[in-house]
């Protein structure tokens, strides 16, 4: 093996690493709605867990992302330690998926089926098929198709540079003397483990394993503890991902790293029983790439079949490795681990952006109610859910900044975009409902006085704000296009209620039934309460264009108007919250 062997071997392995990182990146976004769906189904029950984890992992082809994901949502305080413990089993089994598919390579015999199972067979034809999706589509599921397509025949052409560049190996002294050495199961796990510590992918240390079988040098006896020290480096990731995070989100890390270390010490001791009483003949024999996926997966269902039943136990363990502390911990509403993920942290974003809308609504509400039944611990729980929603908003955007320096799909982009609208819109009528609060403060301060037509037509007006902020809510919070519908034509007469309103206080006025101050402060509530009806207009509108994949809300609100139910729906809210019948005196 002379210099250029050695340089392409380190291409080979270039290729390999970038194939699967790109392959896995493109899974990723391209199942997004799979895997915001599976993660949504997660539940206390251990089977449920460990399938999630089974099935995100096979997915996206990496356990390490998929723990890091799981250390992200026990940070974020979506899902329990005890959760965490079946979806990161799950994941160790995960991913044994990439060594199956590696192993394709192996496959030998004149048939022409068989030859089209070779990877040499068809991966030319899928980075043509990939080269064409990526270059001449346009949308961004068959971009995603064709870069998947592409990162797998460059991952296996990276796979069959490697087994080329080492095939000379075979004849290295060297080489076979190093592979002996690695039969000591001790010096074989740590020979994996600081490999796969490296890379940091236990799928791509098999992969490179698989790639040195093809010397012949490689036996059972050298591949299995090299195999199970590969399960300890990938936790590498999980515990450098766990730095500054809560105390439950490192607990999770170290899950990772106990049931890794556990599993391999019993099974180590159990292998080394057997190879010294009964010294299988197949320990000596060569190792091939099928053979290792099956030691890959046989190992990795040993250990869970070892410590599932044991999930409360490794539970116990954690927390005294990492025992609680006497100060409350605080947990991040987003984390940034969760980038990595895009579509998870969209899911995360508007789950944070749907607490905000509602924490709005309770806010208005509350601000209307102020203005009738005035008490400090309702001034101050308004001013607190305000300065919530303030923080909410800080946050989401700097978080949605973040999101958009990664690729997302058109379909995470257009929901991204349609966040950040309304968060906007939420924290205004936040805003609007402090506003409120002050209003009613300055009543109680100055004692003025309404005239009872004007306290009628007030709450008419409030009543009618009260139904749109709730018609706006329940479009965002459950993409409702028919409440979305009917929140133009409400508007429009909430905006004629407030004219109709002034009017008649100036008629009040001239007649000495209400006072200039007073008049000033009602303008002030007025002015709030058709303000906040505007942004649940801005905030339905943005359901609608979502829904028509149309970010142009001003052609969203002209269309509403001219639809032939929107003169019905005008009508009907115009009958409901009419001043007819008011004494106006």
């Amino acid at each position: 093996m002379d210099v250029f062997d050695i340089l392409t071997l380190i291409g080979g392995l270039s290729l390999f690493l970038f194939g699967m990182n790109i392959m896995g990146q493109a899974l990723e976004r391209r199942a997004g709605s799979k895997l915001r769906s599976l993660l949504g189904k997660l539940t206390t029950k251990p089977l449920a867990g460990l399938l999630t984890g089974l099935c995100v992992t096979a997915v996206i082809q990496s356990s390490s992302a998929t723990t890091v994901m799981v250390v992200g949502f026990v940070n974020s305080g979506l899902m329990t330690l005890a959760q965490s413990i079946n979806v990161i089993m799950g994941a160790n089994i995960g991913t044994t998926v990439t060594a199956w598919i590696l192993s394709l390579g192996q496959i030998e015999g004149d048939n022409l089926f068989v030859q089209l199972l070779k990877p040499t067979s068809f991966t030319p034809v899928l980075a043509l098929l990939g080269i064409v999706l990526y270059m001449f589509c346009k949308g961004s599921k068959k971009r995603d198709t064709g870069v998947i397509l592409l990162g797998f025949a460059t991952l296996m052409f990276g796979m069959d540079t490697m087994s080329g560049a080492v095939s000379g190996l075979s004849e290295v002294p060297a080489f076979r003397e190093l592979f002996i050495m690695f039969q000591n199961p001790i010096l074989g796990v740590l020979a994996g483990a600081i490999l796969t510590a490296i890379i940091q992918s236990s799928s791509g240390s098999v992969g490179i394993l698989q790639a040195l079988a093809v010397t012949g040098q490689v036996t059972y006896g050298a591949a299995i503890p090299i195999i199970m020290g590969q399960n300890i480096g990938t936790c590498i990731t999980a515990l450098l991902s766990a730095v500054g995070t809560t105390k439950n989100a490192k607990r999770a890390a170290i899950v990772h790293l106990s049931f890794n270390v556990i599993g391999t010490v019993v099974w180590l001791a159990v292998f080394s029983v057997v190879r010294a009483i009964f010294t299988p003949a197949i320990l000596g024999d060569p190792a091939e790439r099928f053979g290792i996926a099956v030691v890959h997966s046989v190992f990795n269902l040993l250990c869970v079949v070892l410590l599932f039943p044991m999930a409360k136990w490794l539970e116990k363990l954690v927390k005294k490795i990492v025992p609680d502390s006497e100060a409350p911990e605080t947990v991040s509403e987003l984390d940034d681990r969760l980038l990595n993920t895009p579509p998870i942290a969209l899911e995360r974003c508007r789950k944070v952006a749907e607490e905000m809308a509602m924490e709005s609504a309770r806010a208005l509400k509350s601000g209307i109610s102020s203005i009738w039944n005035y008490t400090e611990e309702l001034a101050e729980s308004v001013r607190e859910l305000e300065e919530r929603n303030d923080h909410y908003e800080d946050i989401l955007s700097t978080y949605l900044l973040k999101l958009s320096m990664h690729q997302v799909s058109d379909a995470d982009h257009a929901e991204s975009a349609k966040i950040l609208k309304v968060i906007g819109d939420a924290e205004r009528i936040s805003d609007h409902s402090v506003n409120l609060v002050e209003s009613a403060e300055e009543i109680r301060e100055k004692e003025l006085k309404f005239s009872p037509e004007a306290i009628k037509e007030l709450q008419i007006i409030g009543a009618a704000v009260e139904e749109i902020i709730d018609l706006s809510l329940a479009a965002f919070l459950h993409n409702d296009m028919l409440a979305a519908q009917k929140v133009e034509p409400l508007e429009e007469v909430i905006d004629s209620l407030k004219e109709q309103l002034r009017t008649n206080h100036i008629l009040r006025l001239q007649q000495g039934n209400c006072s200039i101050e007073a008049g000033f402060v009602l303008s002030d509530i007025l002015t709030n309460l058709e303000r906040t009806s505007d942004h649940c207009s801005n905030i339905a509108g943005c359901v609608a264009d979502a829904a028509a994949n149309n970010m142009n809300l001003h052609e969203s609100l002209r269309n509403v108007r001219v639809n032939a139910d929107f003169a019905e729906m005008f009508e009907e809210y115009e009958s409901k919250y009419s001043f007819a019948g008011l004494n106006n005196k």
